[in-house]
């Protein structure tokens, strides 16, 4: 799996190669078109109560495999982009239900969808679809603990106007870099609170961009702004955000892109648990009435460009998964 590139937008062929893949005996195959040009897939063994799930794309740039390994010659360490984030979860879902298949058991699914790193349009889609299920297990680098709950997100594209005028003389224009450097110490002096669970609210600015020349004031400075916001802030960060137009003199317009809220998930008892600040495919995905999400690998190297996993943690996961399965289909949680 590693060594196809399917990062974001070309997961189409990996998803294609994948199906040939993942047949299995006793096992039917359904193809849903997202509507981007991608498709998610649906593997299930008879109707499913329990379903796996993870996303197929990566982030780029792609990586190729490597293998570490013992003084035995057994692989110990792979890493490349993929191997935790979510590869390394999809191999040991996959691995998960072929086990418990052997076994003759049935009623679980593995659903792998498409474009979970730019925007969850995969699960979107498929939450669309008349499919219904008691349980969603979703994977994601946890360090194969579950999650008991994760901040939400805000996403807004902001758009500094300023006025151009000669370098030379700044006190005749306005520089939307200055009205950005402005923005940017207002909001750090915002105190949202500290969550007894999910800590401080973050954020971070992106795709940062001002054309104009060295010598000329900027006229247009536009920037995207995320937030991981949590209980406690999610609504407050609204609120500022809906404010700051008018704190920066009318000279900043914010276009809501949307995101999701705070979320608390499934645990049980007996496996090891913990709130993480990251965002996964599990708050679209309301086609399911309890969810949760635990896998592979740490989140600290998932996006780097030494993204691994360790063998053993892989072997780990596949031996969790069938476990939260049984315990599941005979306590119902």
């Amino acid at each position: 799996m590693l060594e196809r590139d399917s990062t974001s937008g070309r997961e189409r062929a990996f998803s294609d190669w994948l199906a040939g893949l993942i047949v299995t005996p006793g096992a039917v195959l359904e193809r849903f078109e997202v509507g981007d040009g991608t498709q998610n897939l649906l593997l299930r063994w008879g109707t499913p109560e329990v379903v796996f799930c993870t996303h197929m794309d990566t982030v780029p740039p792609y990586i190729p495999p490597a293998f570490e390994t013992d003084e035995a010659g057994r692989v110990r360490r792979i890493l490349g982009r993929g191997s935790c984030d979510a590869k390394g979860q999809l191999f040991a879902m996959l691995s998960a239900c072929r086990r418990l298949a052997d076994s003759g058991l049935s009623g679980f699914g593995l659903l792998l969808v498409s474009g979970e790193e730019t925007g969850s349009w995969g699960a979107k889609a498929f939450a669309k679809t008349a499919f219904r299920s008691s349980y969603l297990i979703v994977g994601e680098p946890t360090d194969n603990r579950m999650v008991s709950a994760s901040k939400g997100t805000k996403s807004y594209d902001l758009r500094f106007t300023g006025e151009a005028f000669h370098s030379g003389y700044p006190e005749a224009g306005l520089s939307a870099v200055d009205l950005f450097h402005r923005f940017y110490s207002l909001l750090s002096a915002v105190d949202f609170g500290e969550d007894p669970l999910l800590g401080k609210t973050t954020w971070n600015v992106g795709l940062l961009r001002s054309d104009n020349p060295q010598n000329i004031l900027s006229p247009e400075l536009t920037c995207r702004l995320y937030f991981r916001t949590t209980f406690v802030s999610d609504a407050a960060v609204e609120e500022w955000m809906a404010s700051a137009p008018d704190l920066m003199d009318g000279r900043l317009s914010v276009t809501a892109r949307g995101g999701d809220t705070p979320a608390r998930y499934l645990t049980l008892e007996g496996f090891e648990s913990a709130p993480v600040a990251f965002g996964s495919d599990a708050p679209h995905l309301t086609n399911f009435a309890h969810k949760a999400i635990c896998g592979p690998g740490s989140i600290l190297t998932a996006h780097r460009d030494d993204e691994q996993v360790l063998a053993a943690d892989l072997e780990e996961a596949v031996d969790q998964y069938v476990a939260i399965f049984h315990r599941l289909a005979e306590s119902g949680a």
